[in-house]
Order: C-alpha cells, then sequence, then structure tokens
C-alpha cells in the first residue's frame, strides 16, 4: 500500500512550506489569490462551498462571483503546480464545493501548536513546564503575518491570545527555578505580540536584575516607557515604575559611600523643569507640603490642558516643550494623560502662578502661531497638611 504523502505548511509566521519546490508566490499571482490559498489550507479539513467561499472573497466586488471563484480557482492551480510540480490535483472540485485532496495529508504548525497547548492539561510538575516550553517553540510569528484579510485577522488574534497565555503561565515556573536567560528570551519575542503589556517587562526586568544587570534593566525600561507613549500615549503602571527604581537603585551600588554626596551634589541640570512621573510628582508635593509647614511659605499646583481642537500627539509635545522650557529648574511637572500635565510651581502663590500660566499660554501661541489650541488652566493653593481649596478654575485663553 503506497503510504500517503505528507506536506507540512508553516503558517506561524511567514507563511512557507517543506515540501514546496518551486516559489511560493508565484510571478503574477496576488494577495487576494495567496489569501484564498491560505484559506483553503487552513480548512482543509472539510469540503468548502462556493456560496462560502465567494461570501468570504466577492462579497461586495464583483458582478459575477461564480465566475471569478472560477478564475480564482484556475490561479490557485497554477499556483500549487509551481509549488508542487510532482503533485496532481491538489484542490479538487466537488458538487457545489471544494476540497483538498484526502490523498494528499497535511500537516500544519497552527494545529499542532493548538493541540500543544489542549494536551497540557494532562501534565504536571516539571514535566508541565517542558510541554509549556515545547508548545510556545511553535509560535514563530503571528498566524499568516501578512495576510490582512477579515478571517485571516481573526484566526490571528486567537492565536495571540493562546501565545501570550502560555508565555504568562510559563514565566512565574522558569523564575522560581531562576532560569533568568529563558525568561528574557520569552519576554523579548511576547513583548512583540503584545507591546503595552507591563507583564513582560516585568519579567523582564526582574531577570536582568537577578542576573546582575541592573543597568540592562533601565534600559528596558526606558525604551518601554518611551514605545508607550509614542504608540498608546500612556505611562508605564506602578510596578514597572518600582522595579525601575530598584534597578536605578542597584545599578548606583558600586558607588562608594564618600562619594554618594559628591555624586548627588555634582549631577548636572539641564536648565529645564523637572518632567517626573505621577507617582514622582505625588512624592514631591507631599515632601513640599512637609517644608511648607516649617517654612510658611506658600506654593501652587496647576493643571495645564489642551482643548479639542489640536493635533494630536504635535500639539501635546509642543506643550511640554513649553513648560519644560519655560519653568523653573525646580518646578516638577508629571503627565495625566495624553493632553494634560500637572505641576507644582514652588514658593509661588495663586495670583503668581495665575501669572506663569498666562506667561506660559503666550509663549505657546508665539512659538506655534499657526496651532489651534486653546489651552485651560486650573490653579489651587498648596499649602500645609492640606491640598488647599481650589481657586481660580477654568481659566481659558484663547490665541
Amino acid at each position: 500500500m503506497e503510504e500517503t504523502k505528507t506536506i507540512h505548511f508553516e503558517l506561524l509566521g511567514s507563511f512557507s512550506c517543506r515540501e514546496a519546490r518551486g516559489g511560493e508566490r508565484k510571478n503574477g499571482t496576488g494577495r487576494k489569490a495567496l489569501s484564498f490559498l491560505q484559506y483553503i489550507i487552513v480548512n482543509h479539513t472539510r469540503n468548502i462551498s462556493s456560496e462560502e467561499l465567494i461570501r468570504q472573497f466577492w462579497a461586495e466586488q464583483s458582478n459575477d462571483p461564480a465566475n471569478a471563484l472560477k478564475n480564482m480557482v484556475f490561479k490557485v492551480r497554477n499556483l500549487l503546480k509551481d509549488m508542487f510540480p510532482d503533485q496532481e490535483n491538489l484542490l479538487i472540485t466537488l458538487p457545489g464545493c471544494y476540497a483538498w485532496n484526502p490523498e494528499i495529508r497535511l500537516e500544519l504548525d497552527s494545529e499542532q501548536f493548538e493541540q500543544a497547548c489542549l494536551e497540557l492539561r494532562k501534565h504536571s510538575g516539571k514535566v508541565y513546564l517542558e510541554k509549556l516550553l515545547a508548545a510556545i517553540t511553535f509560535y514563530k510569528g503571528d498566524f499568516l503575518s501578512g495576510n490582512d484579510s477579515d478571517w485571516a485577522v481573526s484566526l490571528r488574534r486567537y492565536y495571540q491570545t493562546l501565545y501570550l497565555d502560555l508565555c504568562k503561565m510559563t514565566l512565574p515556573l522558569l523564575q522560581e527555578q531562576e532560569r533568568w536567560t529563558e525568561v528574557i528570551s520569552i519576554c523579548e519575542q511576547a513583548g512583540t505580540v503584545d507591546l503595552s503589556s507591563d507583564t513582560f517587562i516585568v519579567y523582564q526586568m526582574q531577570a536582568l536584575i537577578s542576573m546582575g544587570h541592573p543597568e540592562r534593566a533601565v534600559q528596558v525600561y526606558q525604551s518601554f516607557r518611551e514605545l508607550l507613549w509614542q504608540e498608546f500615549e500612556i505611562e508605564p503602571t506602578e510596578q514597572v515604575e518600582q522595579i525601575h527604581i530598584l534597578a536605578e537603585s542597584m545599578r548606583k551600588n558600586n558607588v562608594n559611600d564618600q562619594d554618594i554626596l559628591k555624586l548627588v551634589a555634582e549631577r548636572e541640570l539641564d536648565g529645564r523643569a523637572f518632567f517626573c512621573t505621577f507617582s514622582v510628582f505625588q512624592s514631591i508635593v507631599a515632601l513640599e507640603k512637609r517644608h511648607l509647614s516649617r517654612s510658611g511659605e506658600k506654593s501652587a499646583l496647576a493643571i495645564v490642558s489642551l482643548g479639542n481642537k489640536v493635533t494630536p500627539t504635535t500639539d501635546a509635545r509642543r506643550l511640554e516643550r513649553v513648560l519644560l522650557e519655560g519653568l523653573r529648574t525646580g518646578d516638577p511637572v508629571a503627565r495625566l494623560d495624553a493632553g494634560s500635565y500637572i505641576l507644582m510651581l514652588t514658593g509661588a502663590t495663586v495670583e503668581n502662578a495665575w501669572m506663569v500660566m498666562d506667561r506660559l499660554d503666550r509663549t505657546f501661541h508665539k512659538i506655534y502661531s499657526h496651532s489651534k489650541a486653546c489651552i485651560s488652566f486650573r490653579v489651587s493653593p498648596l499649602e500645609a497638611g492640606t491640598a488647599g481649596q481650589e481657586g481660580k478654575q477654568g481659566l481659558n485663553v484663547d490665541s
């Protein structure tokens, strides 16, 4: 009895086939034909009706979808001949439907990945961890990463969720065994799938710190923080910030005690206001309130916000620049969201704070005269032992 021929397709990552001899994408074959072929491969275990294929690929784009389907089948068969010149009739026609030739067995890495996930429940202990790691190795990239068709995108999200859940199940087990190199490797790959997840950054930074590389942990933090703002205009979570503080502290552990005061005192200022995270800003305000209780002086808080008629990100960066360059080096500034900031004016009364706000507004519109931003300010006194009563509110300064 002749052995069944097996063809293995890689769908997780770039589309490829181990057994293909010809080009995997024939010259002149468009994205739609390739997507059609991939759809047939993904659904190789069943017969696919003509109605389903037309609904999937020609829902609103053809006056004669039946003829378009026939032409597409012709193109795809030619593509298969180019990929597998020794094979005949890989895509067969049945009454009212199409199917993969049952005499040719298909093996898909996506199915192997899914099966590996399903079988995890059968194991425990050390075997469980090794099975987790084995399942993760199947995921070499997003499902059909070059295919943006709706059917592919939905499956891509499904496999991404499976993969990310696997990683989250694996990392604490590796951490218990102090397998730091593997932790970092998984975090780096998972971070490319879910850019905004703090879970993988936390494990990666903890692993680097445990390996004695706090400086690398700081670099990871800085890259992650910049990416979060550029892509999503959000700040890292409190947990990420705390690990960053730990990494910064450990990075300076090699400094001799004699040099610490000198190091702190001689740190050069860049001439701009102090930009910090909101949690750090809260700590600075708390210290300032203690100082005020002894000195009897006054300080003020202010919230500066952009209106709705702004250019996203662009006007926010402009405002941030004006704040950092227009305030004193001792004035802390923190971002609240994509278009608003909170700042503290040390030693300033509410009246003085409003004068500063007016100056900042004039500076912004002088430098960026074409901006349609309407900046609003809210000022509140900061008094010893209390947040103070809100002062003048909602002042809008039009350009």
